[in-house]
């Protein structure tokens, strides 16, 4: 490696061509980073004290270990985004100054010459800088003043127009603008690739912009070390496609979040957000991949990216399953898409079929569903969906899944008939997060001919301005506030009307009877309203049991025949009874009281905790064990089933105790002595339950 400081015009002129290799990622900086380099770049051009900017480095690899001067095209590792954006920058300032030299060096033609292309080359060698995909035929053609391609690279494009704006906008300063340009320092780093790694280097950058994505860091990992050939056949055939479907603006946002939902269905375990790169290169260190080779890695995950494009991006070619994957992205499913993949690469695969395939779909649509309306806590989804796998039996597919969700725990249960219809019926529907998620599934439900259902608006049939009209107070009677209050955004009161501003607080006879009034309504959720005389609360409640009907059928339970479940439940081995009687430690009222105080507030912390009393501990558990107690005779010894380096104590109270032999699980110990210290130990068991929890 070779590094010196140099003017970054000056290492532009210099340079042959600056070649962007087809494992970077495509140019991303947005306004929000074009911004920050011109504020800089007119900050310094105004303050004849500030004599350079740094703008971060330029790395690159030659051949030899020379550097810039050799004339040679040189691959870019690192500091694309920074080349590209001066690149526009230039570019737009070429064309505004004109005919003019706002300051000695910059005039169209010198900037155009010097910085921009080399006027003794043709094709691709004429440019300066060579971009890779839809940005490479961008970029030229903004460079060279021609039409933008049929397929345009949306950052190429709007960066541009930013700059030529704001040029346009300060063009009384222009010469401020081109001696910040004159100001700007890169750090020149060349490499050789015989002597240094490009990708550890890479790796380790801290560069100035925009931060490199985990999935550019995966990319960059799998094509940088490979041969050119190998390193171009992967990249036409695998990346480039993922790339294209994705789309310019959705690879960005998207891509990340595949890798993460792949990695966490090959490896069971979920990848931080941070960490999905650090996964990724474990994952393919593991001896079965890398038995099989980078190329099928890359085959895999281009197939699983098919898979993922079809569910969350809408992609999906079946029209039962496209609308079944659209209702479940309303509801914000995300975490059920490890599963998903498994499940979409079986129907792929043609061992699972549509039908079955869109009822799992359906399945988890009615499991997230219904647990929102019985208000479950949402922390265990990412730890059902993450392990569902393993309860999969492909010799009885739909069945396995049906069984599992019918024997989740208590607090990751798939909420009964009797549950949903009843917390339905009262639950706040109106200020639900997915309300027109809910309205919509209920009218179309059945329907062979889909009502549009997003060209109406939500209606409360009693109104919602807390001044009723007497109208309005005569019919819900005496008690009108406290029913207002009470059943204004429930099920029973809610409804939907393409009529919203005509009906606005009529009394209900007027909105039945006006002309596209209730009475008329070709929906099915307005079904009935037209033959009910006096909308009161027994109305209200009536209609919300009638939905709550339907709404059991919209999302439906598992159902199993009688006797089938049986055989997916593990046989229990008869083991010894304790209780707290056998903990002889316990018998002294001190020691007594300090674990009955303990005791309390761990089974207070959920519903599903369970306490179990064994020869030697006292196990709390919610799936497993989450904390053990040992009494002893001055204090309860406490093993928290956490690792170490997980435990957040900021008072100092845990020891690692995952080099010692200790009765309990877990290798995180804390004792407890006196009741004032109960507050403290309580905030660490908390943590090792919501770990288990998957909080």
């Amino acid at each position: 490696m070779k590094a010196s400081a140099a003017g970054l015009l000056e290492f532009l002129e210099k340079s042959t061509q600056f070649i962007i290799p087809i494992y970077q990622r495509t140019y991303s900086w947005t306004e929000k980073e074009c911004e920050q380099l011109w504020n800089d770049i007119l900050r310094t051009g105004r303050d004849d004290k500030i004599n350079v900017h740094f703008v971060g480095s330029i790395v690159y690899i030659e051949e030899g270990l020379s550097q810039i001067s050799t004339r040679s095209p040189v691959l870019v590792i690192d500091g694309q985004q920074r080349l590209t954006t001066i690149t526009l920058l230039l570019a737009a300032l070429s064309r505004t100054v004109g005919d003019s030299e706002p300051l000695k060096g910059f005039s169209a033609s010198k900037i155009h010459n010097r910085y921009l292309v080399d006027e003794e080359e043709e094709d691709d060698l004429h440019y300066k800088l060579l971009l890779t995909k839809t940005d490479k035929e961008t970029l030229k053609a903004v460079v060279s003043g021609k039409e933008y391609p049929t397929e345009c690279s949306i950052r190429i494009s709007s960066n541009f127009d930013l700059f030529t704006e704001w040029l346009k906008k300060h063009s009384k300063e222009l010469d401020i603008v081109c001696k910040g340009l004159s100001k700007l320092v890169v750090v020149d780093i060349a490499l050789t690739r015989d002597q240094d790694n490009p990708q550890l280097i890479f790796e380790s950058m801290n560069s100035t912009g925009k931060e490199l994505s985990q999935a550019d860091l995966i990319r960059n990992f799998i094509l940088m070390g490979l041969e050119p050939k190998l390193q171009s056949d992967l990249y036409k055939d695998y990346w480039r496609p993922m790339e294209v479907e994705f789309g310019q603006e959705a690879y960005t946002s998207h891509f990340d979040n595949f890798m993460r939902h792949y990695l966490t269905f090959k490896t069971g375990a979920i990848p931080k957000l941070d960490g999905i790169y650090e996964a990724f290169k474990d994952y393919s260190r593991t001896p079965e991949v890398k038995g099989d080779g980078i190329e099928e890695l890359v085959r895999d995950v281009r197939s699983f990216t098919r898979y993922y494009c079809a569910m969350a991006l809408g992609t999906e070619k079946n029209d039962s399953l496209k609308t079944a994957f659209h209702d479940l992205r309303e509801l914000k499913v995300d975490v059920a898409y490890p599963f998903l993949l498994e499940l979409y690469q079986d129907y792929d695969k043609e061992i699972l079929s549509t039908e079955n395939f869109e009822e799992v779909v359906r399945l988890i649509e009615s499991y997230v569903f219904r647990r929102a309306i019985c208000a479950i806590p949402t922390n265990s989804l990412n730890k059902t969906f993450s392990t569902f796998t393993k309860a999969l039996r492909k010799d009885c597919y739909m069945e396995s899944i049906k069984a599992h969700f019918l024997k989740l725990p208590s607090y990751r249960r798939f909420p009964s008939d009797d549950e949903f219809r009843r917390d339905i019926q009262t639950r706040d529907l109106y200020n639900f997060r997915s309300r027109s998620f809910w309205l919509r599934r209920l009218e179309n439900h059945g329907r062979k001919e889909r009502a549009p259902v997003d060209e109406y608006t939500i209606e409360h049939i009693m109104p919602q301005n807390p001044d009723l009209s007497p109208a309005w107070q005569t019919a819900l009677g005496e008690n009108y506030k406290a029913i207002q209050e009470t059943w204004l955004h429930t099920l029973g009161n809610l409804t939907l009307t393409g009529y919203n501003s005509e009906y606005s607080d009529k009394p209900f006879k007027d909105k039945r009877d006006m002309e596209g009034g209730f009475g008329h309504s070709p929906l099915k959720v307005n079904d009935g309203l037209g033959w009910i005389k006096v909308w009161n609360e027994k109305a209200i409640k009536a209609r919300a049991g009638r939905l709550a009907s339907e709404a059991i059928k919209v999302w439906k339970s598992p159902q199993l025949p009688e006797g089938v479940l049986d055989k997916y439940s593990q046989k229990k081995v008869s083991l010894p009874s304790y209780s707290i009687e056998d903990h002889h430690h316990l018998h002294g009222s001190e020691m007594r009281e300090l674990f009955n105080a303990l005791r309390r507030e761990i089974l207070a912390l959920d519903p599903c905790v369970n306490e179990e009393f064994l020869k030697l501990y006292v196990a709390y558990k919610a799936e497993t064990n989450f904390v053990d107690i040992v009494p002893q005779a001055k204090q309860l010894r406490l093993s928290l089933n956490m690792r170490f380096s997980e435990i957040n104590d900021p008072k100092g109270l845990c020891k690692d105790t995952s080099a010692l032999g200790r009765w309990g699980n877990g290798d995180v110990e804390v004792k407890l002595n006196h009741q004032n210290e109960i507050p403290d130990v309580m905030g660490l068991i908390r943590q090792s339950l919501e770990q288990q929890l998957g909080n």
